[in-house]
């Protein structure tokens, strides 16, 4: 939380940026930070809440000194809106310092995302092999799939790229997240699963030849994205 102070007529704007670092050679989940920020009056002096932006407008309360306010309404005119216990009324904004207080609110479904793919990276360059359960020793796609979601998020999955893509719920390209599947397949039957890690990128155990690699997402023609996390 950061707070600034000033004698101000006008809100300021926050900037916030969040960088990743990734872990391999792609880079995995963004992390979503939800920022808030709430303007709040502190009063210089004891100054009437009044019912209008009006010196002559209906007193509703006192504003003691000290007392700090939430601002409901951008300071206009030299009058704030602000929140008090007896209710919302106007102060002149001379009578007060202005106070902005940030919040960051970081989503804990990416950083579970983030955490699957961390997860999934960590076995980059192991060996495929067809039927195998266990990248430590080698996998085959959806032996790869299932381990990481089963380790990492305590989903269980079956152990075929097929069966696997009726499980979960299908979701778009656009809206496919890091920690869902990517299916592919020849002439309408699926035949491989991928992790997607975002950023266009796949995680899986590829061939004989290659391993666990990544990829573009578009290394083939996806047929399906799959969501099994909530």
């Amino acid at each position: 939380m950061k707070n600034k102070m000033w004698k101000a007529m006008g809100l300021l704007g926050l900037l916030t940026s969040l960088s990743g670092v990734p872990q391999v050679e792609a880079k995995a989940a963004e992390i979503a930070v939800e920022t808030s920020t709430t303007l709040y009056a502190k009063m210089d002096m004891p100054v009437s809440v009044r019912e209008d932006a009006d010196r002559l407008g209906t007193a509703l309360s006192l504003a003691g000194e000290g007392q700090t306010y939430e601002v409901v309404e951008s300071p206009k005119d030299g009058w704030l809106k602000i929140k008090t216990p007896e209710g919302e009324g106007y102060i002149q904004s001379s009578a007060a310092t202005l106070i902005e207080k940030t919040q960051e609110k970081v989503d804990k479904s990416v950083l579970q995302r983030q955490k699957i793919v961390d997860y999934a990276l960590q076995f980059v360059g192991g060996r495929y092999v067809y039927g195998g359960v266990n990248p430590k020793t080698g996998v085959d796609c959806s032996g790869f799939t299932s381990y990481v979601l089963r380790n990492a998020a305590g989903v269980n999955l079956s152990h075929s790229s097929k069966s696997q893509s009726r499980e979960g719920r299908s979701v778009s390209f656009e809206e496919a997240r890091a920690g869902d599947l990517v299916f592919y397949g020849k002439n309408g039957s699926i035949n491989h699963v991928a992790l997607y890690m975002g950023d266009g990128r796949v995680v899986h155990a590829s061939t004989e030849k290659t391993g666990i690699i990544v990829t573009n997402v578009m290394y083939r023609k996806p047929v399906k994205f799959v969501r099994v996390l909530n």
